[in-house]
């Protein structure tokens, strides 16, 4: 958190006035060492967290709340009776509105390309180590029962689930239908020994009409096989 007694919180502070300009005002008080700028008040939140230049959410246009960190307590208490008014815009230090403002702004919208990359590559190394180490840390781990005799399954430790498509569920029920029927027992029962019997005199009766077919179409000279 800001340290409470170097720290002044400034409300209401107008969209045209930056860290800068913010810090130019009130540099009369004392060394400042750090000012931010936000949307509203996060008293929780720890300046010293880094910020990316590239990476991070488009303010909202309006008045803002200040963080401005002195670096001696005499900062705030200087800032605090503080008498007259501050001007934001002077001729040594104008401030640029309108059309002026909306050029800054895409001037600043443009990227540079080099920097950008430095920053992905610093982003991607930083966070590869990160996954290293845990899954070394989880490799260590694994199987190694904790205090209470627990022992963690982790994901690596599961199966991969196949995807649920229709294709792959024929699949799973034709092979269980072929698991069933080399566990099945053939003619067992009586009722089963009695169909595979009709199921084969069937065939046979089949056989023989075809064969009785066959030979009439012969004796008739409508048989031609090729």
């Amino acid at each position: 958190t800001w340290p409470p007694n170097k720290t002044l919180f400034v409300l209401n502070v107008t969209p045209y006035c930056t860290e800068e300009c913010l810090s130019r005002l009130l540099s009369s008080c004392g060394t400042i060492k750090t000012v931010e700028l936000k949307e509203k008040s996060d008293h929780a939140e720890s300046p010293k967290e880094a910020k990316s230049e590239f990476f991070h959410p488009k303010p909202v246009p309006g008045f803002q709340v200040a963080y401005v960190v002195f670096q001696k307590p005499s900062g705030v208490s200087a800032a605090l009776i503080l008498k007259g008014p501050l001007l934001v815009s002077m001729e040594s230090h104008p401030v640029k509105s309108r059309i002026h403002k909306w050029v800054r702004e895409y001037e600043e919208s443009v990227l540079d390309p080099e920097a950008l990359r430095v920053e992905v590559d610093t982003f991607m190394e930083a966070y590869d180590k990160k996954i290293a180490e845990e899954e070394t840390k989880a490799k260590e781990e694994e199987g190694v029962p904790d205090e209470e005799g627990w022992v963690k399954v982790t994901r690596r430790d599961r199966r991969p689930v196949l995807p649920q498509t229709e294709a792959a569920s024929l699949r799973v029920l034709e092979r269980e239908k072929r698991k069933r029927a080399c566990k099945e027992l053939l003619n067992f029962y009586a009722w089963q020994h009695r169909g595979t019997k009709m199921e084969h005199l069937a065939q046979l009766h089949k056989k023989f009409e075809d064969k009785q077919r066959i030979e009439l179409m012969r004796a008739q000279h409508k048989f031609r096989p090729y």
